[in-house]
């Protein structure tokens, strides 16, 4: 039997590893009033820069390019751009 994804409307906000990109990655993090803590990694490189997201099935990295993602529960996790752009579309406001 097959199953489709329910369509659900998520928040997400694009990283690139920048200081303006972490900085806007905290404030999502805070706007969302998760009670998950995030682990920044920062180095003058950011392409080296990474976030850690304790998530249910474990810690999980996100780096430059990835989307940060916040589940309809309040969860975060990390999605590669490849994944995000063939599950997701903008949704009209």
């Amino acid at each position: 039997m097959k199953y489709r994804k329910r369509p659900v409307e998520i928040d997400a906000i694009h990283f690139d590893g920048s200081h303006a990109s972490v900085l806007a990655v905290m404030h999502f993090v805070d706007a969302g009033r998760t009670t998950t803590e995030i682990r920044i990694h920062a180095d003058t490189d950011p392409a080296k820069t990474h976030i850690v997201i304790p998530t249910l099935e474990g810690d999980m990295k996100a780096t430059a390019g990835d989307w940060i993602i916040r589940g309809v529960k309040g969860e975060l996790y990390p999605c590669k751009p490849d994944v995000f752009e063939a599950t997701y579309e903008p949704v009209a406001s």
